[in-house]
């Protein structure tokens, strides 16, 4: 279970109630840059499997959280700590902005 597909059933429990912190993809399958951000993430989901979620949101089947989240561009990452939004890359970053996300609130 390391990387979550997240949708409007499942966002409030998988990212805004979660104890750990949640990194979250919004990407659309038509996206050029989101299709190259999409084997990162999902090798950050392995190696970072128990420390932090990690879910996608397509934004085309879940525009209405797109849209209360302010995702106007994507590839957007936005981390989430307690529920609250704690850093966001938009555009494609590449592994190092990504985990640098991720390091930022994790505790080694």
């Amino acid at each position: 279970m390391s990387l979550i597909e997240l949708d409007e059933k499942n966002f409030e429990a998988e990212v805004i109630q979660s104890n750990l912190p949640v990194l979250v993809d919004f990407h659309a399958n038509w996206c050029g840059p989101c299709q190259m951000a999409a084997p990162i993430i999902e090798e950050l989901a392995k190696a970072y499997e128990g420390k932090v979620k990690i879910g996608k949101v397509n934004v085309d089947d879940n525009s209405g959280i797109a849209g209360k989240f302010g995702v106007m561009s994507i590839p957007t990452a936005i981390m989430f700590v307690g529920g609250k939004e704690v850093n966001r890359q938009v555009g494609f970053g590449g592994k190092d902005a990504y985990e640098a996300m991720i390091r930022k609130v994790v505790k080694s």
